[in-house]
């Protein structure tokens, strides 16, 4: 027996040691497994963003990942777990230009486009490097080879050929439209980089003037300036007699034509059942004013001030507008009721501002437009259909239903984004000339689109580009379509799927079989965690204080797919202690001789064990095959069969079998010391146990 078992488990001496012994070895990558594997199975690591260090949530992730990586490739799959990192770009370039501002006081229009994207790649590539070495103290045995950066060379002409694709297609299109604008950081945002605030607001209820037949109401009467017309729903018999009629009013000094119009999306229960119908600042109101063919002036602009009106109003930030307005509406007896209501406010998830929407000349994807080489099928069809055909399952299946509620009312997706950092839009300018491509035209004076894509875009090619696309490569071939995404639920629609859209169109195949989603890591007592409550939980300091083992198992335990989990430093130490007991047994049955007959009835309750958890394995119940291999190891082996043997003999082999078995079920879960004994067996049927063979 090594003497080492005879001092304590020390996670902090071992840990580094075993990982340098795993990537030595070269099992990481299937290049190097032995050649008669030839069922794939792959992860394409959700790419964490650059733009800071990793979190539980992302210890998650990870653990979850390896587990299903080693328990595959101890399986004799030919198992990749490709690794990468995302610019995320406009994350990035706020995190860079607030401390840019706070530091030496100027904007990224004061430094400059070039030296700001230089500021911007040393950042990146900071936050890069500490990220990797994180993901490595967490066990992660995935191929460092093949590792990806959403912005590298590689990825950027998969983007491009891929923007050219569906340009040429007649999929992605340049107009005028109304999109989520960003007024803090000056450019758009897609629906899904919105946070909802629930907040109080006033709800006002009132008439154009003392002669226009309906009142409306509204939370934001500074943009009934920007009104054409009053919507009321086409079976409401207290408007009938008032739609198709037309009025002309002044409203705070601004000249306004309303047109009462009928539309079946109009809710006659709220406010007074009619609504002001303002198209350039409200998505719903736009497209109201496309079916009824309605003009669409903008009064408010990218500053969120105030384009129309006298002094009273013009210049004006919207808040203040808002006083102006109602102020008037007071004065002339206009206004009927005022009473407080809970209100949504869209805020931008990075910066925190309020979102307007405002109609810009974009860029955007047609999802409803048919295609002809998919049969007529939409962007939008490529999304459902893999779902409705059972060629994609997501785990746990109940988020079945909000996918397809989302894509039912997905809209066009505007992919533009008036930022530097990222991948600039593959479009050429030259007077009113246009060109598409994957570089600069011939000749001279032709400039760049300004805009960059959003980083969805590059994000959503992310399964095939890592493996080399749009280049017919061997691991393209070999390992798409991966065999399960892993990743929080709270991106299933705008990572998941625009992955399946891009996959579908491009390769007219899914981007994977199955779609694993795991919940939020929270407190003990149930709170997310954050920096301004102070119970966040950093994954390095949990390896250096308990082991990444511990941390591991702590997350993993208890944590069905899709839900929300606690995590505490005592529940991290009770796991450092099964380490230690597991340490404990293998000190005893090394002591003792390996002899006797294996005990036939003890070596089938194990094999009914292996064959439990390969079971639960195969099914994504991770979280139940941990709780099995933890409990069996210290409730059943070392409190019964190892109690049991003390002072007898002809235990020895069959002690000596469970031990070396146990440390194969338990080694996808808490790699580190699995290994660690492992690399002290006298016997054993391979040299590392990451490769050992899995019990059947």
């Amino acid at each position: 027996m090594d003497d080492k078992f005879l001092k304590p488990y020390s996670p902090v001496d071992t840990e580094k040691k075993i990982y340098t012994l795993w990537e030595k070895s070269g099992f990481f990558s299937p290049d190097n497994l032995p050649d008669e594997r030839k069922e794939p199975f792959t992860i394409i690591m959700p790419p964490p963003n650059v733009t800071g260090i990793l979190h539980m949530g992302h210890a998650l992730m990870i653990t979850l990942e390896d587990i299903m990586i080693r328990y595959k490739r101890m399986r004799g799959f030919k198992t990749l777990w490709l690794p990468g990192t995302d610019h995320a770009a406009i994350a990035t370039q706020s995190k860079v230009e607030k401390e840019i501002q706070k530091k030496e006081g100027k904007s990224r229009h004061d430094i400059g486009r070039e030296e700001m994207l230089e500021r911007i790649n040393e950042f990146a590539q900071d936050s890069h490097d500490t990220i990797i070495s994180q993901i490595k103290t967490f066990g992660a045995s995935c191929d460092w080879s093949r590792e990806a950066f959403t912005l590298d060379k590689k990825r950027s002409l998969a983007v491009n050929t891929m923007f050219k694709k569906m340009y040429d297609d007649g999929l992605i299109y340049r107009g005028n439209r109304i999109v989520n604008w960003d007024p803090k950081g000056q450019t758009t945002i897609s629906d899904d980089e919105i946070v909802y605030e629930e907040r109080t607001a006033k709800l006002y209820t009132f008439k154009y003037s003392k002669d226009f037949p309906i009142s409306i109401s509204t939370t934001r009467p500074e943009t009934k300036v920007g009104d054409v017309a009053v919507a009321v729903h086409p079976d409401d018999d207290r408007y009938k007699q008032f739609v198709g009629k037309e009025y002309d009013v002044e409203f705070c000094g601004v000249p306004l034509h309303i047109k009462i119009i009928a539309d079946k999306e109009v809710d006659p229960t709220f406010g007074t059942g009619a609504l002001g119908v303002t198209p350039a600042h409200s998505m719903i109101d736009w497209e109201m004013a496309e079916r009824h063919d309605l003009p669409r002036p903008q009064v408010i602009n990218e500053y969120a001030r105030m384009t129309v009106g006298g002094e009273n109003l013009l210049n004006k930030k919207t808040t203040d507008a808002r006083e102006v307005v109602v102020g008037w509406l007071r004065d002339t007896n206009l206004l009927e009721k005022e009473e407080d209501t809970k209100q949504n406010v869209s805020t931008a998830e990075r910066t925190g501002g309020i979102v307007e929407p405002l109609p810009k000349l974009q860029w955007f994807i047609n999802v409803n437009k048919p295609i002809k080489e998919r049969n007529g099928k939409s962007l939008k069809d490529l999304m459902r259909e893999p779902f409705e055909r059972g060629e994609i399952e997501i785990i746990p299946d109940y988020f079945s239903k909000t996918y397809f509620h989302w894509i039912d009312n997905l809209r066009d997706w505007c992919i533009s984004r008036q930022i530097w950092y990222g991948h600039r839009i593959p479009v050429w300018y030259k007077g009113e000339e246009m060109c598409v491509g994957l570089e600069a035209p011939a000749g001279r004076d032709w400039q760049q689109d300004e805009d960059t894509l959003d980083t969805w875009f590059s994000s959503g090619l992310w399964s095939f580009s890592t493996l080399g696309w749009p280049e017919k490569t061997e691991d393209l071939k070999t390992f798409h379509p991966t065999s399960v995404l892993e990743t929080g639920y709270e991106i299933l629609f705008f990572w998941v799927a625009r992955m399946v859209l891009m996959s579908e169109y491009a390769l007219g195949e899914v981007p994977f079989k199955n779609v694993y989603l795991h919940g939020t890591v929270r407190d003990d007592k149930g709170r997310k965690m954050s920096k301004s409550l102070g119970n966040g939980i950093d994954p390095l300091d949990v390896a250096q204080k308990f082991g990444a083992d511990a941390g591991r198992m702590a997350l993993v335990v208890g944590t069905a797919p899709g839900t929300d989990s606690k995590i505490s430093e005592d529940k991290i130490k009770g796991y450092k202690n099964f380490a230690n007991k597991l340490w404990n047994i293998t000190r005893f049955v090394l002591g003792q001789a390996n002899t006797g007959e294996l005990k036939t009835e003890m070596i089938e309750e194990f094999k009914r064990l292996a064959e439990s958890m390969t079971s639960d394995l195969e099914n994504y119940q991770l979280h139940i095959a941990s709780e099995k291999i933890y409990h069996y190891i210290w409730h059943r082996f070392a409190d019964e069969i190892i109690e049991e043997s003390k002072g007898k003999e002809g235990y020895g082999a069959t002690l000596y079998y469970i031990l070396e078995n146990s440390l194969k079920l338990l080694h996808p879960f808490m790699p580190f010391v699995t290994e660690e004994i492992w690399q002290s067996l006298p016997a054993k049927d391979c040299d590392i146990l990451m490769v050992a063979q899995w019990p059947k």
